[in-house]
């Protein structure tokens, strides 16, 4: 089963729309693996992280929107958050998203992979499965107290603003034939690379506000970057886009703020960020700045309709992949540490699909709004094949769900090799694939 017909609109008219903001505490413990186990483990912890979130209610089922300061939540791991969180909040799991903002400095979880990791005896773990387990307790906890709080939704604002001197695009250093020579990462010295234009990105800061009268509920923030400053040092962070984030919430304490990482598998802050520590609030800054624009430009409308869209997409893994060659990759003791764990994701990336566990794609419907949200490390172009395909809404787009397929290149970069290209997972059929559920998912107006 490779596709499964979108779901039917739910309920569109099952009462007053309500909103339950949550969030709670994820941050890791001393020692805890970082990035996956690649980078150093925790030393010190220099701000918390977190994971924020919305239950809406009156629209059929509860509907619950959730973004956790993490790497990733890959496969079985992603599941299992939105399981919690679907139990808590009395729905199914398809109506249910979650999503990482990806600072690096943080954990990067799939449970399959730790159970490779830990059979193979002398490889990193990965995760501390207690504290995975400790952070499911506590998402069903903050949920369970939110519910009784639920306030009414009488309109939604939607506005967009532009962040300058963040965004660039990864894959800007090429040669004559198109091919990716290097990749301009999170941080870049290189001045050559550093003169080189943003490249293909989408400026926009775009900002999605529920409103109860005139008070501010919650307001959800998308914008694409890799949201990373310096890392690998140990200290945890929600960096750059979690400290901006942070100061809108002191900003506004009876407003629950959550910011969404958009489609940024290509994209990343390396022509604006030479790595010195300096350089982290400045980008905290720019990001703050495009909040407050994005909600300057806020156009209320009053919610009357709204609807939830699914799709189940398996988009089939990269043909050289072989089982058989990975196992024994993982179990080499000869092989490097970070090729060793590599394989074990890949490895799980293929038991999941020889399982046929596909992943959900969904969308909510609001105020003439869509908000989208997608898997892994998708690149930009899909975040603005999104934005052209509703003729009549303002469409959010939300990546870094479920992470197992890792980076998602569109099929025009296959050819072109680089980086994101070689820790793709999938087949570039992946493209077709996701485009059509994309199309689906948008396609129902919410009165529909």
């Amino acid at each position: 089963m490779a596709n499964r017909p979108a779901s039917p609109v739910r309920d569109p008219n099952a009462g007053g729309l309500r909103v339950a903001p949550f969030r709670f505490d994820v941050t890791p413990p001393l020692g805890h693996p970082l990035c996956g186990g690649l980078i150093k483990p925790v030393e010190v912890v220099d701000d918390a992280l977190e994971a924020v979130g919305v239950v809406l209610l009156g629209a059929g089922a509860p509907i619950v929107l959730c973004a956790v300061d993490w790497t990733g939540l890959l496969n079985e791991a992603a599941i299992a958050w939105r399981t919690a969180l679907a139990a808590a909040a009395g729905t199914s799991v398809d109506r249910v998203a979650v999503h990482c903002v990806h600072q690096h400095n943080a954990p990067f979880v799939c449970l399959e992979t730790e159970r490779l990791l830990a059979a193979a005896g002398d490889l990193p773990h990965l995760v501390d499965v207690a504290f995975f387990n400790r952070c499911l307790a506590q998402a069903r906890t903050a949920v369970t107290a939110a519910l009784p709080r639920a306030r009414p939704v009488s309109h939604v604002g939607c506005g967009q603003g532009k962040i300058t001197g963040v965004a660039s695009n990864r894959r800007v250093y090429r040669d004559a034939a198109g091919r990716v020579i290097t990749m301009r990462g999170s941080l870049c010295k290189d001045p050559n690379l550093i003169a080189l234009p943003e490249g293909l990105i989408d400026p926009f800061c775009r900002t999605l506000v529920f409103f109860d009268g005139e008070k501010k509920v919650a307001a959800l923030h998308y914008y694409a970057t890799h949201p990373m400053s310096y890392y690998g040092d140990g200290r945890v962070t929600s960096d750059f886009a979690g400290l901006a984030r942070k100061q809108r919430q002191r900003d506004e304490p009876d407003c629950l703020h959550l910011y969404f990482t958009g489609c940024a598998g290509n994209i990343a802050a390396g022509k604006y960020n030479d790595g010195a520590k300096e350089t982290r609030p400045i980008l905290t800054g720019r990001m703050y700045d495009g909040f407050l624009a994005s909600e300057a430009s806020l156009t209320r409308v009053p919610v009357t309709t709204w609807a939830w869209r699914t799709e189940e997409i398996l988009p089939p893994p990269r043909a050289s992949l072989r089982a058989d060659d990975l196992a024994r990759q993982i179990a080499d003791p000869a092989g490097s540490i970070p090729d060793r764990v590599r394989a074990a994701y890949r490895l799980a990336w293929l038991r999941r699909v020889a399982a046929k566990v596909p992943i959900t794609l969904s969308c909510l419907h609001v105020g003439g709004a869509r908000l989208l949200h997608l898997p892994g490390e998708a690149f930009i172009e899909y975040q603005l094949r999104a934005q052209q395909l509703p003729s009549d809404g303002f469409a959010c787009t939300a990546a870094y769900g479920d992470g197992g397929p890792w980076y998602i290149p569109v099929k025009e970069e296959y050819p072109n090799e680089g980086y994101e290209v070689s820790v793709a997972f999938c087949e570039p059929a992946i493209d077709d694939i996701l485009t059509g559920g994309i199309r689906r998912v948008l396609s129902a107006s919410a009165s529909s």
